[in-house]
């Protein structure tokens, strides 16, 4: 096959302790998923089916990099989430078998344009100017999850310069992981390569110009984001 122009790389991630990456194909995102964080952004908890939007593939970001203030806002937040790694796809995937189709996990920070977020809900508008901006997918190395070696708990934080600004628990997660991957693939087909940012707890916040984000995730260990100029 020939092409009109060189076609773009594909996105990677680091898998842990391992030479050969990741390839990213599509980026999906829960929104507010946990109860905490749906009451700081002024939405009811209650267990309804859960939403999703996506990020290209494109705006990932490893760990250690640093990140330009992006454009068109004077309001950038970080989200620190858990990533699910898809490996093997399907559709109509039960919750039994979803966890057989994960590659493994991450530490992931939605970096987030909240001034725009808050206009598009106001105006009734998609989020993707607020959340698919260039880098805005931030992402640790994947550890591969080993047979049974799931998470379902364990402390997830934030901070900002040294600074605690979110503080909660995997297992305070309104929908699973099994839950996520099964909805999802009842409305689409997932794929190898695909990657689940499972949402944020409260305690979200802005950044700016020479902070440093640093999201944990027990037993992933932590990533950390420096905020640079604009571009």
């Amino acid at each position: 096959m020939t092409y009109v122009f060189p076609p773009q790389l594909i996105p990677s991630l680091a898998v842990f302790g391992e030479e050969a990456r990741f390839p990213v194909r599509r980026i999906f995102c829960v929104g507010r998923n946990y109860a905490a964080h749906a009451r700081e952004m002024g939405k009811d908890p209650d267990r309804e089916p859960p939403f999703f939007f996506t990020k290209p593939a494109d705006a990932v970001v490893g760990d250690q990099e640093i990140v330009p203030y992006p454009p068109l806002t004077e309001d950038l937040h970080y989200e620190g989430e858990l990533v699910v790694a898809i490996e093997h796809g399907g559709s109509d995937i039960s919750e039994s078998e979803a966890l057989n189709h994960v590659f493994g996990y991450a530490i992931g920070n939605d970096l987030t344009r909240r001034d725009l977020q808050a206009e598009a809900k106001r105006l009734g508008r998609p989020w993707d100017w607020a959340k698919g901006f260039d880098h805005s997918a931030v992402c640790g190395p994947i550890h591969r999850a080993k047979q049974g070696d799931h998470l379902s708990g364990g402390r997830i934080s934030s901070t900002v310069n040294g600074e605690t600004r979110q503080d909660a628990d995997l297992a305070d997660m309104i929908w699973s992981v099994p839950e996520i991957i099964a909805i999802l693939s009842r409305s689409m087909r997932v794929f190898s390569g695909d990657l689940i940012y499972t949402g944020t707890p409260a305690g979200v916040g802005a950044l700016t110009a020479g902070d440093v984000c640093t999201v944990t995730v027990e037993g992933l260990g932590s990533i950390s984001t420096k905020i640079g100029s604009r571009d």
